[in-house]
């Protein structure tokens, strides 16, 4: 069964046509998919995300729950409230601040707006996982324990008011952040959102935007149980597969510095992809990154 929208909530209307953190890695050796129709292929460079490198830095807060299992339906209603908090702010002007909230889900498969269900490869009536429809672009993807899933809420009129930049964004912080931290050269793919590894796809982005507010993010599989894949067609894509970074680990001795993952440090890589992944969001963005104490009590009134 399909589960909808949290009932709390209305849907939302399509969207329109620093290092702060100086703890080095100790692999360190030198940084969802969105609708067929932002598919367009978008080269960047290094100058577009830095451009604004001399101005100050928007303040963002950062709800860092990386080492926790989130049910999806409580996360999606923490963005949906951020994102009525914020239009609700820009209307007095005083929307001064994003967000970000980082966390790992229990196992569950989601579907964009526009999915079709002939990617699912099982009975809904009798699915092993919760199977939510979102009003994210993009088709269905999975979410589980060992994904770094990372929902940026950001006012893109203090960015840059173009989605493909937006989107474009979001991959060049996974592929420095890989790059940066794990020596993995990782690279877009044309005609795709998402950040790819040779055929395999380790970051999948997709997202929402309601009057420039911009929801919804990229999930990265770091330590991953890649099996549940195997009961969809990942990003409706069928010719590709998808991979983790432990993986691309263990096929290379000289890659990061280390001979290979063993189960008992899959926490530390799920925390070393945290720091690095945050740190790179804070850089492409120019944001100070403002960690909320306690999330849990920011939330407490929107939980289900």
């Amino acid at each position: 069964m399909i589960l909808a929208p949290p009932p709390n909530f209305g849907s939302i209307s399509p969207c329109p046509p620093h290092k702060w953190l100086n703890t080095q890695s100790p692999w360190q050796s030198q940084m969802v998919v969105v609708s067929s129709t932002m598919n367009r292929i978008y080269e960047c460079k290094a100058s577009e995300f830095d451009s604004r490198i001399d101005q100050r830095k928007r303040r963002c807060e950062l709800f860092d729950m990386h080492k926790e299992l989130v049910h999806y339906a409580e996360a999606w209603s923490w963005q949906k409230s951020k994102v009525k908090e914020k239009k609700t702010l820009m209307e007095r002007n005083e929307d001064f601040s994003d967000a970000v909230i980082v966390l790992q889900h229990p196992p569950v498969y989601t579907l964009g707006t526009g999915s079709s269900e002939e990617y699912l490869d099982f009975d809904q009536n009798t699915a092993s996982y919760e199977v939510y429809r979102t009003e994210r672009g993009g088709e269905v993807t999975y979410h589980g324990p060992g994904q770094l899933v990372v929902y940026p809420i950001l006012n893109l009129r203090y960015h840059k008011m173009d989605l493909h930049w937006y989107l474009r964004a979001l991959e060049e912080v996974v592929i420095r952040m890989l790059s940066s931290t794990f020596s993995i050269k990782a690279s877009r793919l044309e005609g795709f959102t998402g950040v790819w590894v040779g055929d395999q796809k380790l970051a999948a982005i997709g997202i929402r935007v309601t009057q420039w507010i911009a929801y919804h993010g990229l999930a990265l599989n770091v330590t991953t149980d890649l099996t549940p894949y195997q009961k969809i067609v990942p990003c409706g894509i069928r010719n590709r597969g998808v991979g983790r970074i432990k993986s691309l680990l263990g096929e290379s001795p000289t890659r990061g510095g280390i001979a290979s993952m063993r189960e008992h440090d899959d926490g530390k890589l799920i925390d070393i992809t945290y720091r690095s992944l945050m740190e790179e969001f804070a850089e492409v963005f120019q944001l100070e990154l403002v960690q909320n104490i306690n999330p849990n009590t920011e939330f407490s009134d929107v939980r289900p």
